[in-house]
């Protein structure tokens, strides 16, 4: 929403950046998604990781 009401701001102040903003913005998000992607697959292999290190230690917690 936020994003709508600062496009509707810059559309009042200069219209034809407004224009350009709206054409660009499908496009980077387009080059954009395979790094958010990347950086899903990164963030669950470090959380998994995380649980193999971690392991040992909930078992003796577990047991104690």
């Amino acid at each position: 929403m936020i994003k709508f009401l600062l496009w509707c701001i810059l559309l009042v102040l200069c219209w034809p950046l407004a224009l350009v903003a709206l054409v660009l913005y499908p496009i980077v998000w387009l080059l954009l998604l395979p790094f958010r992607i990347v950086g899903i697959a990164v963030g669950g292999v470090l959380e998994l990781v995380w649980g193999l290190v971690t392991l040992p230690l909930r078992i003796l917690k577990g047991i104690f």
